[in-house]
């Protein structure tokens, strides 16, 4: 019976656990570099603050990539109230400062009812959006704002979990597309006072949940052969999406 892939040429998704301070790219190049393979791809930017889920498709994957990417997402993550940023997340500059007003569950509750369903969001200029072939974030480089066109997205679910005024953690499960800086961002202009994003984890995408995920340490010290025992043959990936 012929294998599914030459042993030089694997094929398949690996499911990584991103860590903090990396860019998608690095992780991508980490993969690279391992695998001994240059056709690895990834699902979804992940800002270099953020961790958690990040698919990479390998060799014959990347074929199923655009199936992979649009599926929904699931994140946790923590927003600070009272600070806006020029990045809608910690890594910005302030650029506005506001008094975070005595707000008790009910009224963040029924703020984050309002971005429950569909709703329109305006992509932020640093952001990987392209405008005119350009990455909104090299126009936002050189102090360019330009016009952006909305985005139709959709909050299937959320949760609040704890409430430390200034500090809300919370959880979302939402469309392909959708920027969390700038749903905690909106959330806190309807608050009044502005908010950004502290911490983020993306920890389901699709069917595929980031506990099954390989760490980036794990990865850098495993050998060729454990990487490629860790990763998803494409009949297993259609299985798992009910393909």
């Amino acid at each position: 019976m012929k294998p599914l892939s030459a042993p030089g040429s694997p094929d398949g998704v690996l499911l990584v656990d991103k860590a903090e301070g990396m860019t998608s790219h690095d992780v991508v190049a980490l993969a690279r570099r391992k695998l001994g393979t240059k056709k690895i791809g990834h699902c979804g930017t992940l800002d270099p603050i953020a961790t958690g889920l990040l698919l990479l498709t390998v060799g014959r994957g990347t074929k199923v990539q655009d199936l992979l990417m649009s599926e929904d997402k699931e994140y946790a993550g923590t927003f600070v109230l009272g600070v806006t940023t020029d990045t809608q997340d910690r890594a910005g500059e302030v650029i506005q400062q506001r008094p975070v007003p005595a707000l008790d569950e009910h009224q963040i509750r029924a703020t984050f009812e309002k971005f429950r369903g569909d709703f329109y969001q305006l992509p932020p200029m640093v952001s990987a959006k392209k405008q005119g072939g350009v990455p909104l974030y090299k126009l936002a480089r050189q102090g360019k704002v330009v016009e952006r066109e909305p985005r139709l997205v959709h909050v299937y679910r959320y949760t609040i979990g704890r409430i430390a005024l200034p500090e809300i953690d919370f959880s979302v499960l939402c469309s392909k597309g959708f920027y969390v800086r700038t749903y905690v961002h909106d959330i806190g202009e309807v608050l009044g006072c502005g908010a950004h994003l502290k911490s983020l984890r993306r920890t389901r995408s699709g069917r595929f949940d980031v506990a099954n995920a390989l760490s980036v340490d794990e990865m850098k010290n495993a050998t060729r052969e454990e990487i490629l025992n860790r990763m998803l043959s494409l009949p297993e990936v259609s299985k798992m999406r009910g393909a």
